[in-house]
């Protein structure tokens, strides 16, 4: 029986007993602790941090989110930070499978759609297998595809078409062996060898019932269908023709079962369905694709624009500079960045008695956006910081000055509805959202 850790961001993971666990904390065997260890090693020299050791019995998570499955069978489930509460585990697995659902564009789901995820009692990944297998149902009454496959090969019968040329090269003794080539009707193609190999890899870490159940009679209707060998290939075989539209609704499902749809994975027979995402990256993403569906009739949004740069420097430019998203509409331009970072509107902290309230906000994002106003904007127009909504961050900031010609708006987005919370003072050509639920 596999054990399952539930945390989310940031959480302190220790070898040491704990009087009470919670998904800031939580206690987790020295075979798990020294594998996140050597993961985070490998992975280091690319630049991802999956952890930070504190000493030799804890360690703190990083910002990413998802499910790591350990060789010792443990499976660890990372969960966003959004909220104070750390006992409301569905409201975070919620908002994650949301998240991750508009992201990568994948189908509705038939029986946990968007509005009723709260359902979930199980870790995310365990989610994704289930959709897989509804959706892997669904192909089934449809047809699984079939294709002609081209042979040639040797058989003591004369069928199909007799290969003359090898046929003469037959050595004494060996006339009544045939040399002949044919097509074969097969579902041996590779959107079903991707499939069967998922459906393999369920039916050895789904700890459900219903889905190893579910999961075992489906592998016995593709007994005749190969497992696939070279899986980065046989997707970029993935038929798109008319007469393979029915297999698009589940090729995004395979992709996570097999860790072929992430920006960061964890690879590997024994390490199960591993499925990890930086928080941060997966926020920005949300928010452009809910952003998108909101756009006003001839409103553009284009995504990390880098066409200005800070300086130059012998005549070349220096320092590019790539703002979230840049917004365009008839011949006005907003500058959008996007943070995963709580703030608080009614937190005060005075800097040399100055008397500035600053919410928790970071200085250099400041910087960061004044530069990308005089570069993209000229130095007059209108600049957007998004943050998540929560209790404390309900509605817009008024507004900061840089000047009088450009100005700072800083905006909740909410999480659950996917829709970011304007005031009357912006205009911007994408439908307008008010409210204070979080």
């Amino acid at each position: 029986m596999k054990i399952c850790v539930t945390v989310r961001e940031y959480a302190r993971l220790t070898t040491s007993p704990l009087e009470k666990q919670s998904l800031d904390k939580a206690t987790v065997s020295i075979s798990v602790f020294d594998y996140l260890c050597q993961l985070s090693v490998e992975y280091r020299t690319t630049g991802v941090n999956l952890v930070q050791e504190i000493n030799r019995t804890s360690l703190r998570l990083d910002n990413y989110v998802g499910v790591i499955e350990t060789p010792c069978g443990t499976v660890l489930e990372i969960l966003p930070k959004h909220v104070d509460d750390i006992s409301d585990v569905e409201a975070s697995r919620q908002l994650l499978c949301r998240m991750l659902q508009v992201i990568l564009k994948l189908p509705a789901p038939r029986e946990i759609g968007p509005a009723d995820i709260k359902k979930l009692r199980s870790p995310l990944h365990e989610w994704v297998i289930e959709q897989f297998l509804i959706q892997l149902d669904i192909l089934f009454k449809r047809g699984i595809r079939f294709d002609y496959q081209y042979l040639e090969e040797e058989q003591r019968y004369l069928h199909g078409q007799l290969n003359i040329n090898a046929q003469l090269r037959q050595p004494p003794g060996r006339q009544h062996i045939f040399q002949i080539r044919h097509d074969v009707f097969t579902p041996d193609r590779p959107e079903n060898r991707l499939l069967k190999t998922a459906l393999i890899k369920i039916c050895k870490h789904t700890q459900v019932p219903e889905n190893w159940r579910l999961a075992h009679e489906m592998v016995g209707r593709m007994v005749e269908i190969p497992l696939s060998q070279q899986i980065p290939a046989d997707f970029k075989r993935w038929s798109s023709l008319m007469l393979m539209a029915h297999y698009q609704a589940i090729k995004p499902w395979c992709e996570l079962v097999l860790g072929e749809n992430m920006p960061f994975s964890v690879r590997g027979e024994t390490r199960g369905i591993s499925l990890l995402f930086p928080m941060e990256k997966l926020f920005e993403a949300y928010v452009e694709s809910c952003l998108r569906k909101q756009l006003l009739q001839g409103a553009q949004l284009k995504s990390q624009v880098t066409s200005e740069y800070l300086c130059k420097h012998q005549q070349k430019p220096f320092f590019q500079l790539k703002p979230d998203l840049l917004l365009k509409w008839s011949n006005k331009s907003w500058i959008i960045d996007i943070k995963w970072k709580r703030i608080e509107d009614t937190l005060y902290a005075y800097s040399d008695n100055s008397g500035v309230r600053n919410y928790g906000l970071s200085q250099n994002d400041f910087y960061q956006l004044f530069a990308y106003g005089q570069k993209y904007l000229g130095g007059s127009g209108e600049m957007l910081l998004i943050y998540p909504q929560t209790k404390y961050f309900s509605a817009p900031l008024p507004v900061f000055y840089f000047s009088n010609e450009l100005r700072l708006w800083v905006l909740p987005f909410n999480l659950n509805e996917g829709l970011l919370i304007l005031c009357p003072e912006i205009h911007l050509p994408i439908k307008m959202s008010t409210g204070e639920s979080s």
